[in-house]
């Protein structure tokens, strides 16, 4: 696989773009804006000299960007591509309409696949000829900098299509993980929607303030969880390992899940609450400047555990 179509360069498609190109592989990008592609390549060269000024590119920016090109028309952006990644607004209407144009267009082994967060691929590709070759590519944003990736396949989605595709992420330097079948958010938003909605109800009962259950995440749990997941994490963290930690403390797991299966969601008014404690942390105009520093911190964060990627 070695020429990549881009669909759609927002925010999470320009991303992508680098995520392929940084591994030597041509890549076409398109959009229906062309204010929003011009917008984009700028974004993508300030991107790769961020990312070479962190020493995490093997080459000059300048030849990861010779690989990438526009595509004025969606048939030259999937003209001769193995691979299209779809990156457009997460609606299902446009999700349908889109794969069904990009079905009619490309070669029928080219792999279609999108970028959904949340949405089922069986909901916008069940009636395309070419639906085998379908599935969701679910990144974590943004991808160039965050290497998790989701496969999910609807039930029609050929294994191959599978497979094929993980060896791509694989090549690309990304993390790709499979998920067995379908289902609403996939695997890490689940999770993470887990912790949101626990994290809602602490503060909105008043238990801890915004900014206190941040740094209980970030100064806490998170540290570990940037190099260890939850299964691992527990495993080390009783002397006889996960089965010892799961006698000691399951008690406590069980009777704190029937809590929360049995407590009132969070209230609707948490939200003007929550918006007025973040803005007194950070002013609404700075929000684009601390974006940055965010994605400055991850490539830092990739840089050490590049630096460690060997298992012990």
């Amino acid at each position: 696989m070695d020429r990549i179509g881009i669909v759609g360069a927002g925010l999470v498609g320009r991303a992508w773009a680098i995520v392929f190109a940084r591994a030597g592989l041509s890549v076409v990008l398109h959009d229906r804006s062309d204010a929003i592609l011009d917008a984009s390549f700028g974004t993508i060269d300030t991107s790769l000299a961020d990312l070479a000024a962190a020493g995490l590119l093997r080459e000059p920016p300048a030849a990861v960007r010779a690989r990438m090109a526009r595509a004025a028309t969606l048939a030259d952006a999937l003209a001769g591509a193995t691979y299209v990644q779809e990156s457009l607004p997460e609606l299902p209407a446009v999700k349908r309409e889109i794969f069904a144009a990009m079905d009619a267009i490309a070669a029928p082994d080219t792999i279609l696949a999108s970028s959904t967060s949340a949405i089922p691929g069986s909901s916008f590709t069940e009636g395309l000829k070419g639906r085998a070759r379908c599935l969701v590519v679910h990144p974590v944003n943004p991808p160039h900098l965050v290497p998790l990736v989701e496969l999910c396949g609807a039930p029609w989605t050929a294994p191959e299509v599978i497979q094929r595709t993980r060896v791509l992420m694989e090549r690309a330097g990304q993390v790709p993980i499979t998920v067995k079948r379908e289902l609403e958010g996939f695997i890490l938003n689940r999770l993470q929607a887990a912790l949101l909605n626990e994290a809602f109800r602490l503060i909105d009962q008043g238990y801890v303030s915004a900014d206190d259950l941040d740094k209980t995440v970030k100064d806490g749990l998170g540290l570990r969880w940037a190099f260890m997941g939850p299964m691992e994490t527990i495993d080390l963290n009783a002397p006889a390992g996960v089965a010892d930690y799961l006698a000691r403390y399951s008690p406590f797991f069980r009777r704190v899940d029937t809590e929360i299966r049995a407590a009132a969601p969070w209230r609707d008014e948490l939200g003007a609450r929550l918006e007025q404690a973040r803005r007194q942390q950070l002013p609404a105009a700075r929000l684009g400047e601390r974006a940055a520093w965010r994605d400055r911190r991850l490539m830092a964060l990739l840089a050490h555990k590049a630096s460690f990627s060997g298992e012990p």
